[in-house]
């Protein structure tokens, strides 16, 4: 992706937040040079990669796959294996309209989805094998805000404003902005973008940057090469 087209991103992600009545975090707002400038105050943001997410899946094609994320808060695996202290994460999410995130589960963070606002979301779901691979013909159990529900091989659940689906380790699913764009909520437990994002379609995680413009805020993926 082209660092200009992530400003455009970014500019355009912050007038749709704020259209709903969400104020991200003063950090959020940091150029990188105060970033450079806090970093000894900023160290835990750093290493809980807190902050802007743009991804096209390295797959260069935004609008068709793609997902715009900002990490507001995580917590710590430690805390989470040892069963207490901070084992849980928060982030923003925009799905824009038909823009899909693929296929996908996570083996350890357990997340609640939920339609802050805006058109419908569409959420596929599959089960898993018992090896925990994705599985076409297997269905599963979710819960629809605290309501256990049933789902089909590839049913597709449609969430309004308001709405939410919890999803566990296994739970593969793909979802999109059905009819519009879509702001969502993300609570789950520690969040591990790096190790815990399994995909169906061997596909990366992260956007290769094209550095046609300096960086408007910087990216979670920036930091190691712009704040050292």
């Amino acid at each position: 992706m082209k660092r200009s087209r992530i400003n455009e991103i970014m500019a355009k992600a912050k007038a749709m937040i704020a259209e709903f009545g969400f104020v991200l975090p003063p950090f959020a707002h940091w150029s990188p040079t105060d970033f450079r400038a806090h970093l000894p105050q900023a160290g835990r943001i750093v290493s809980a990669r807190m902050g802007w997410d743009i991804t096209d899946y390295g797959e260069g094609d935004f609008d068709r796959m793609g997902l715009f994320l900002f990490t507001l808060r995580n917590g710590d695996l430690a805390d989470l294996q040892r069963g207490g202290g901070m084992a849980y994460a928060e982030k923003l999410l925009i799905s824009r309209r038909d823009q899909l995130s693929p296929m996908h589960t996570h083996v350890i963070k357990a997340e609640d989805i939920i339609n802050r606002g805006g058109a419908t979301l569409a959420v596929q779901l599959y089960g898993s094998d018992k090896n925990g691979a994705f599985d076409e013909g297997a269905g599963g159990m979710v819960a629809c805000d605290g309501i256990p529900r049933a789902f089909t091989p590839g049913e597709v659940l449609r969430l309004a404003p308001g709405e939410s689906v919890t999803l566990r380790p296994g739970d593969w699913h793909a979802f999109w902005g059905e009819g519009g764009d879509v702001l969502i909520g993300e609570v789950s437990t520690v969040n591990d973008d790096l190790t815990d994002n399994i995909f169906r379609a061997p596909i990366g995680r992260f956007a290769r940057i094209e550095e046609d413009a300096a960086p408007l805020h910087l990216l979670v993926s920036d930091y190691d090469s712009h704040l050292t």
